[in-house]
């Protein structure tokens, strides 16, 4: 008796799927998840513990996952509708709607089920963090503030992260988390702004379409300075040492660099202060800062 062996899945597909959900902007939430985990490890013994940071890791690419390509699900009829993303996978159909739906319902498969491996609580509260991922991309279809929504859905990870390793609420991750999600919610309202036209032709929804360009840009830098006031709170809270402080002030320099080059009248580098600066940004931060837990007696 011969076993039937399972149907392969062919490798352009997943490469489109991964393509559809964009990765590699795992980037930009991950590091403030390890942040957390980490200080959370140094405050219980000072060790790290790899299995739980192997799995944080594991919980938040997939629910990730899960929240872009319901975000490309949702949002595709829009997408066809905008010249920008025109040539989205699921658009194009490079990547069917089919693909996408069992995609995602991978992704938060393996969200729940490695909640479930961390602790009760996590897997408790697992349902709690998928919501404001579905109702993110609906948000610009009801309210002019849709960032809001998304900046509430990337608070999600420090705070997540940290309840993984303890199992307990913790009020410095959700300072961190709060800093996060305004940092985000900060930099997508620049993004938003390449799509003033499109949105207010289609009767989509934001701050950039309902206010304008310039208020989006100084709504932004405001979210930005708020967010650099939180991680200032953050490193009282967790007595962080001169390593993690030299990291603020580097990431301080980074918002400072983005916004000078991001204004109301020249869009032109738009990208690259969404891409690299923020990119940079969660990077450099989490160096110093295990840098700082390391130099403060750490085991790696």
């Amino acid at each position: 008796m011969t076993t039937a062996a399972l149907p392969e899945v062919p490798q352009s597909k997943v490469k489109a799927f991964l393509r559809l959900v964009m990765i590699e902007h795992s980037v930009f939430a991950l590091p403030f998840a390890y942040i957390a985990a980490l200080t959370a490890m140094f405050q219980a013994d000072k060790r790290v513990h790899w299995g739980e940071l192997f799995l944080v890791t594991v919980c938040m690419v997939g629910l990730r996952t899960f929240a872009m390509a319901a975000n490309r699900i949702i949002d595709r009829e829009i997408d066809a509708r905008n010249p920008r993303t025109a040539g989205r996978e699921l658009v194009t159909g490079a990547v069917s709607v089919r693909t996408a739906y069992v995609g995602s319902a991978v992704a938060l498969v393996v969200f729940l089920a490695s909640a479930a491996l961390l602790n009760t609580l996590c897997l408790v509260l697992a349902p709690v963090a998928v919501v404001p991922m579905v109702v993110y991309p609906y948000g610009k279809r009801f309210t002019d503030f849709p960032q809001a929504i998304l900046g509430l859905a990337q608070a999600i990870g420090p705070i997540g992260a940290w309840l993984a390793v303890t199992g307990t609420w913790s009020w410095p991750a959700v300072v961190l988390g709060l800093a996060v999600g305004i940092w985000i919610g900060g930099f997508d309202l620049i993004y938003a702004c390449q799509d003033v036209s499109s949105d207010r032709e289609q009767g989509v929804r934001s701050v950039p379409a309902r206010y304008g360009v310039p208020a989006a840009v100084w709504g932004a830098r405001t979210c930005h300075a708020v967010t650099t006031a939180l991680l200032v709170w953050y490193a009282l809270l967790t007595d962080a040492g001169p390593a993690f402080w030299l990291g603020l002030a580097v990431v301080a320099g980074a918002f400072l660099y983005e916004h000078t080059i991001v204004r109301p009248t020249d869009l032109s580098r738009l990208n690259r202060a969404f891409f690299s600066t923020n990119g940079f940004v969660g990077i450099s931060l989490f160096a110093f800062a295990l840098l700082d837990l390391i130099l403060r007696g750490l085991t790696i």
